[in-house]
């Protein structure tokens, strides 16, 4: 079977988080109330950048589409899950499996190549303020955006292809609560160095890109911040790229932990813990991140707020 790429498994059978008939409903709960959350959350962030005009700007329009993506993500394997806490059923069919790595691999690399550009414009606010407007103009930054959902589709379907021409005619058993690349490819029973070689390369190369021009960004912001001669004004810069240094962390560290590794060095647990942080946690906290951190933001969200409860006395 080595050299064959014939698919046998017609379906593939997913992981439970627990396999204790008394904490499914309780899981239930607590993702569909997380999830919901998620939802709300970005959703008033996109309502509150669409509707107040001065943040019709090149970061409210970058931190626009992480909410969209962050809508996204957990949209491709939360309804499953829950599905699966009520009526059992790990089952899921081939097409299936294929659609939902395609979608959350390409959401994900989306979500990296973003923030890379998210700091690109913060360097450019915060070192070259006078030419912000004129650098960062509509046009560039629609060209960046689309770049980015560009490079995340390309991404996925080069990932995506690799893993599903391998051969699997064994266990259909999914060490994991959704299709992903790792424990997918680990239930081939073909030879998967090349598939492995080229996610670790693909992963590393694209993934390193992105986290070196980000983290030059930020060397050059902070030698930036360090030379202003106002502590107002540095305490101003220091509290706008806070909030994306926060998520970067925490966006950056788990899917490198995920998918930069051989797999001899996978554990189940290991994954279903760093797995829920970037595609269930990380969604539900950006926004609390980018409101809390953010006065524009929060001024936005009170009036987004107040116009509803105004909506809804009137309606009475």
């Amino acid at each position: 079977m080595e050299g064959a790429n014939v698919t046998t498994v017609a379906k593939f059978i997913l992981m439970e988080l627990s396999d204790l008939p008394e904490v499914r409903f309780p899981l239930f709960l607590l993702f569909s109330l997380i999830y919901l959350a998620t939802l709300a959350g970005n959703i008033t962030i996109l309502v509150a950048i669409g509707t107040d005009v001065r943040l019709h700007n090149p970061m409210y329009f970058f931190l626009s589409n992480l909410s969209l993506l962050d809508i996204l993500c957990p949209t491709i394997t939360v309804p499953k899950m829950l599905d699966m806490f009520l009526s059992g059923n790990k089952e899921i069919s081939f097409a299936g499996c294929v659609l939902q790595l395609y979608f959350l691999i390409d959401v994900v690399g989306t979500e990296i190549f973003l923030l890379a550009v998210m700091a690109y414009d913060r360097y450019v606010a915060i070192c070259y303020p006078l030419q912000y407007t004129a650098i960062m103009n509509k046009r560039l930054c629609a060209q960046m955006a689309a770049g980015t959902w560009i490079s995340g589709f390309l991404n996925s379907l080069l990932h995506t292809s690799f893993t599903f021409t391998l051969s699997f005619c064994g266990s259909n058993e999914v060490n994991q609560y959704f299709c992903d690349i790792p424990p997918v490819v680990a239930l081939s029973c073909s030879s998967t160095y090349t598939s492995e070689m080229i996610l670790l390369i693909v992963a590393g190369v694209l993934g390193s890109s992105a986290f070196v021009i980000t983290l030059v960004s930020y060397i050059y912001i902070v030698f930036a911040i360090l030379r202003m001669s106002s502590t107002k004004g540095r305490h101003k810069a220091f509290s706008t790229c806070a909030s994306h240094l926060t998520v970067v962390g925490l966006f950056y560290g788990t899917t490198i932990f995920t998918y930069v590794r051989p797999s001899s060095h996978h554990s189940l647990n290991q994954d279903r813990v760093i797995s829920m942080l970037y595609g269930i946690i990380t969604p539900m906290l950006n926004p609390m991140i980018y409101s809390l951190r953010n006065k524009e933001v929060k001024r936005a969200l009170r009036r987004v707020i107040s116009q509803e409860r105004f909506t809804v006395r009137s309606e009475y």
